[in-house]
């Protein structure tokens, strides 16, 4: 599939803010045999005094913008022409838990594709007994690591409601395990958490999902959004798949790639310090439009 990709972030503030610093995760990754960003831009407005563009540890490129003079407002727009790859369904071939074990601890590499990333805990995940009983539940000893990550995929998606409006972006997974609510980066917080306490490893992963309107209904401009989902590492052979338990499924060619990491902290669109106070306003819209 191609894809052209737009999205829009707006900040207004109740007093002028100056002395700005943010950075900035929105741009779409290139993947051998997954997805490739044919072309891509990210612009701010006011303009930037400073502006960098770097590659971090997992492989995103990230703009750093620094902003001097006082302003009311700040843009950040993307724009991004996309081919993605349908992924080809193979035979499961991952390990028990017990081989998966021993797998990743004859794994030496600690580059950014490596798994050892991916256990324990993170600066947002710690661990949490609740899901890990849930997680538990009704295991059994001759499942494979895949088959325990996509029957906790379905079980989330089950047992959790949907509900934009009991969650923010500061909420913990035990939180919003205990509501039984929540959206995207909560169902993948809880599944990741719930992951990585039967040992296998399981990191964040951020991007867009494309969107199809009911049947009779014209596709809505900026109704598309960011979406969260889960990247689970399943053995050497197997490698990485990646579920998406928000909506039962595993990731296919609706869902574009921004970037990986062990939780929201590393791969949040944007992150940043500013001089101002009082309050702010927040919008934002993006659009996934399919071209063939």
């Amino acid at each position: 599939m191609l894809y052209d990709l737009s999205l829009h972030m707006g900040y207004v503030y109740d007093v002028p803010a100056s002395g700005a610093r943010h950075v900035i995760r929105v741009l779409p990754l290139s993947l051998p045999d997954r997805q490739r960003l044919i072309a891509g831009s990210v612009t701010v407005t006011p303009k930037a005094e400073e502006k960098t563009t770097f590659i971090d540890f997992f492989g995103q490129q990230t703009t750093s913008v620094f902003l001097r003079a006082p302003h009311e407002r700040l843009d950040i727009r993307m724009q991004a022409r996309v081919s993605v790859e349908t992924p080809t369904i193979t035979v499961d071939l991952s390990p028990t838990l017990d081989v998966l074990r021993d797998e990743l601890a004859d794994l030496r590499s600690i580059d950014a594709a490596s798994p050892h990333h991916l256990t324990g805990t993170s600066p947002r995940l710690s661990a949490n007994p609740q899901i890990s009983a849930y997680a538990r539940e009704g295991l059994k000893a001759d499942q494979t690591a895949r088959e325990i990550a996509t029957t906790l995929c379905h079980r989330i998606h089950r047992d959790f409601k949907y509900d934009p409006e009991a969650t923010a972006v500061q909420t913990t997974p035990g939180e919003a395990f205990d509501m039984k609510r929540g959206v995207c980066q909560d169902f993948s917080h809880i599944m990741i958490v719930a992951l990585r306490s039967l040992g296998i490893p399981a990191g964040y992963v951020s991007g867009f999902l494309r969107t199809i309107p009911p049947p009779g209904k014209e596709r809505l401009e900026g109704a598309d959004a960011m979406h969260a989902w889960v990247r689970v590492w399943c053995g050497e052979t197997t490698g990485y798949v990646e579920l998406d338990p928000t909506n039962d499924i595993a990731a296919g060619s609706d869902h574009i790639v921004v970037g990986y990491g062990r939780d929201y902290s590393d791969i949040a669109p944007v992150i940043g310090v500013l001089k101002t106070y009082g309050s702010h306003q927040t919008v934002q819209s993006v659009d996934v439009i399919p071209l063939k």
